[in-house]
């Protein structure tokens, strides 16, 4: 592990300064990605900023009637939030289908969205990797695939070499779920406060894979809103992975449905595992808004999602087994959230 300076600034404003002030810093949450990379050489920070305990640590109402997420709150505590479980069912079991007890006590709020990919060759530092290394190449083209995007892929791919080629998957089941609520992060940096669409804060390679989020040098999440969404009190998250606990997901679907006399009046639909990106379903979602509440318009809308999606080839065989697991996991949790009546 290389040596770096350890920082514990008195509050938030000045460890946004200490970050912005040098290039080689990085800030430090819970721990739970960070110390991995530095770890296996991945990360290489001169300074790492102790934000821990200056961020909220609280969940609280919101005047709409939603909720303020400190970014502190560690992922046990927001799953076991009352709130959270009645209002937005589909978070609570986003964060608990994620890692193991002992990691969702030390992950939090504000650092899980920005946990990187854990494709095998971004963790290992004697191969080329785009995304941890601009330019060297991507090793998983041809490579190890079964993890890896089959969505927001260009329909040829470029070859292994190309500077700007990325397929890993964005790893978080959190984030998938914050995807489909709307959500809204709140973020303290350099040149002030903003806010951005949780839509929008992460990216897809677009030039350059290192950037996994439109997050600037010195940026910090302080906090994560979730609007008031009355159809988010039926909603759900399914996770697939090739074992029971403990497995990044091959594919998940975290949706929220509303229906009223047989027809889906409002729906919000995100997609895990398939995307450089939590993938928010807007195809799916248009076609089903306003269509009966059945199987076959759940199938239209599944295929409708999935038309432009790439599979790529392997040595362990591939990922296009994704696609139709992808559909099937889909429609499963939209019959799941049809009422018996519609």
């Amino acid at each position: 592990m290389k040596p770096f300076a350890f920082a514990r600034p008195a509050d938030v404003a000045e460890a946004v300064r200490t970050v912005a002030a040098d290039p080689a810093a990085v800030f430090l949450a819970g721990g739970t990605n960070l110390v991995d990379h530095l770890k296996l050489g991945v990360a290489t920070p001169d300074v790492v900023v102790d934000v821990r305990r200056l961020t909220s640590r609280e969940i609280a109402d919101t005047a709409d009637g939603g909720l303020r997420m400190g970014a502190a709150v560690t992922n046990s505590e927001l799953a076991a939030d009352r709130r959270v479980r009645e209002r937005y069912p589909v978070l609570a079991q986003a964060l608990l289908a994620g890692a193991s007890g002992q990691l969702r006590n030390a992950a939090t709020t504000g650092g899980n969205p920005l946990q990187r990919t854990r494709c095998v060759y971004f963790s290992d530092v004697t191969t080329p990797c785009n995304k941890r290394e601009p330019g060297s190449g991507c090793s998983a083209i041809g490579g190890y695939t079964r993890y890896h995007a089959v969505l927001g892929v260009p329909p040829t791919p470029p070859g292994p070499t190309a500077p700007d080629t990325c397929i890993a998957t964005h790893p978080s089941d959190m984030a998938v779920a914050l995807a489909a609520l709307d959500a809204q992060v709140q973020v303290l940096g350099p040149h002030g406060e903003r806010t951005i669409p949780f839509v929008e804060l992460h990216r897809l390679p677009d030039g350059d894979p290192s950037r996994d989020t439109v997050l600037e040098h010195g940026d910090l999440i302080t906090a994560i809103d979730l609007p008031a969404l009355p159809l988010a009190v039926n909603s759900q998250y399914r996770k697939v992975r090739d074992r029971a606990s403990y497995a990044f997901a091959l594919v998940s679907v975290a949706a929220a449905l509303e229906v009223a006399d047989g027809v889906v009046r409002d729906v919000r639909i995100a997609l895990g595992g398939v995307a450089h990106k939590p993938w928010r379903a807007t195809a799916a979602e248009e076609a089903l808004r306003g269509a009966p509440a059945t199987e076959e318009s759940y199938r239209a809308a599944a295929a409708a999602e999935l038309a432009g999606a790439v599979p790529q080839p392997g040595i362990d065989d591939g990922n296009a087994f994704k696609i139709p697991l992808v559909g099937r996991t889909l429609i499963a949790v939209l019959r799941d959230l049809t009422p018996s009546e519609a």
